[in-house]
């Protein structure tokens, strides 16, 4: 028989700072056996990524410059849910194209996950995308910023599996994905959840 959970309640709230990707408030919270505590915490849009998996068994990866880190990281196309109205599976569609100059005939989700939850309620949705055809040139996204600069490149799931396990991929959102593709590839795709599955509470 479990233990009753300690009901954590917001007897106050603080915005700190606002802007268009997250916002950071400090709440005070009840703590169990009476009392309470202070917590900060950056409240996120959300993302959404992508393991774009090709017909030879190959995944997407992008090369981008992270600035909080001062390096470049290997990562999915990934994006946040900042466009209003956006589904998440058009999230998804659109990052793909913008970051990889893609399109996916089937999109399935892989994984869920909140990328910090120590101190953000980001969640990222991960999705696996198939039945992979170009962007028309004409049609492909202007990059620009640090997008400007991604290198764009397949390498086969089971070598970017290899790569996360060597600590050479270490973007969580890309960790997962591929770890969770490589899973449901090896169970026949029995894990996959449809594209328009319900989230886990944030």
């Amino acid at each position: 028989m479990s233990a009753v959970e300690h009901r954590y309640e917001v007897r106050s709230r603080e915005q700190r700072w606002s802007g268009r990707i997250f916002e950071v408030v400090t709440e005070e919270v009840t703590m169990p056996g009476g009392g309470t505590g202070l917590r900060d915490i950056v409240r996120h849009v959300g993302a959404v990524a992508v393991v774009a998996l090709d017909d030879a068994g190959q995944v997407v990866l992008i090369r981008q410059y992270r600035h909080p880190v001062g390096r470049h990281l290997w990562e999915l196309p990934a994006g946040l849910m900042d466009v209003s109205g956006e589904d998440l599976p058009a999230a998804a569609a659109r990052e793909l194209a913008e970051e990889a100059d893609l399109t996916a005939g089937r999109m399935d989700v892989l994984v869920d996950l909140h990328s910090s939850p120590g101190f953000t309620n980001e969640l990222v949705r991960v999705f696996l995308a198939r039945d992979l055809a170009e962007v028309p040139p004409e049609r492909r996204h202007e990059r620009r910023d640090e997008e400007a600069d991604l290198q764009v490149v397949r390498i086969d799931l089971d070598e970017a599996v290899g790569m996360v396990l060597a600590g050479e991929i270490t973007n969580a959102s890309c960790v997962a994905g591929l770890l969770a593709a490589a899973r449901a590839r090896d169970t026949g795709w029995s894990t996959l959840r449809r594209a328009e599955a319900p989230l886990p509470p944030r």
